[in-house]
């Protein structure tokens, strides 16, 4: 008897592969890891519009892995479109081969416990273990995009803060 089995986890490819033994099987066993990495995280990142990647950053940055629905609707307004492209995401990865089939979305849902029926998101979540993955995505990121302004100056430099307030004035 032969049997191939892809994208086991390890515990499950340690449970096959002992009952395979015990019955005299050839087994092959190839596992995949289907956790998130920095550069899956970036790429994620960088598939998002800006609405969704803010939403992403603030979960991640402002909310160390859990924020308040009610505080990303005050900076971002309705969450219909941030959530949508987020859950779009995963899949679309996927399809394109950026991570393994059996990777699980980054940022969920936190329902009201005390009114499940009703489904309006009270806060969204990230695992624990991808918060400082997921910061140093985002932080490459930003490494990769600069932090410069569009005329190529320092957004910290006396120089630049001396061009702004020439802008203001100009507009008023």
């Amino acid at each position: 008897m032969k049997i191939t089995i892809e994208g086991a986890s390890e515990e499950f490819a340690e449970k096959v592969l002992a009952l395979a033994a015990r019955q005299g099987a050839e087994l092959t066993v190839a596992t995949v890891d289907t956790g998130w990495t920095v550069d899956r995280a970036e790429r994620y990142l960088r598939s998002l519009p800006a609405g969704a990647r803010r939403f992403a950053e603030m979960v991640v940055v402002d909310g160390d892995g859990y924020i308040d629905a009610e505080r990303l609707r005050h900076v971002l307004g309705k969450l219909n479109g941030p959530t949508v492209a987020l859950s779009r995401a995963v899949p679309r990865g996927v399809r394109e081969g950026w991570w393994p089939e059996g990777i699980n979305a980054p940022i969920s849902p936190v329902w009201d416990p005390d009114n499940p029926s009703w489904h309006k998101n009270i806060a969204y979540q990230m695992a624990k273990e991808n918060v400082p993955i997921f910061r140093a995505a985002i932080t490459q990121l930003s490494f990769a995009q600069g932090l410069s302004d569009p005329r190529g100056l320092s957004p910290n430099s006396s120089e630049s803060a001396e061009h702004m307030d020439g802008d203001e004035e100009k507009a008023s």
